[in-house]
């Protein structure tokens, strides 16, 4: 009975620690195309900077407009305890390059798809069943 039920406990802390795994993956991705679309990386080096930046939206894209001008934030207080400010021309940048990683993203995965079908109908039909 005992062995059922902790089995069951350590697939799930495994099931847990991986999906936190990913996700700090994907904010590691998007700090990087934050850097490289040259928004401005602020850090929370005083207990005051990083309380307002506790106090922003965590790990998600948002926009504050002052006077005229339209600002792109991005808080990761847990993380890198970091904001990251942008202008429109670094937004338009940012969703450049996030558009090209999506695309290269999608190529590999067509291209892994097309490898592994190949080598099914290889298993099936033997080598050299198309000629």
């Amino acid at each position: 009975m005992r062995l059922p039920t902790i089995s069951l406990a350590i697939a799930l802390a495994i099931t847990v620690s991986s999906c936190a795994a990913i996700t700090a993956e994907k904010v590691d991705e998007k700090e990087a195309r934050l850097s490289a679309a040259q928004f401005v990386r602020n850090q929370a080096n005083t207990p005051a900077k990083l309380a307002k930046a506790q106090a922003l939206p965590q790990n998600r894209m948002f926009i504050v407009t002052k006077g005229s001008t339209n600002y792109y934030i991005y808080a990761d207080a847990a993380g890198c305890q970091c904001v990251y400010v942008g202008n429109e021309a670094a937004y338009q940048q940012y969703q450049a390059l996030r558009i090209q990683q999506n695309v290269a993203q999608e190529q590999v995965l067509a291209a892994e798809l097309n490898q592994e079908s190949n080598l099914q109908l290889g298993m099936v039909w033997g080598p050299g069943f198309y000629y």
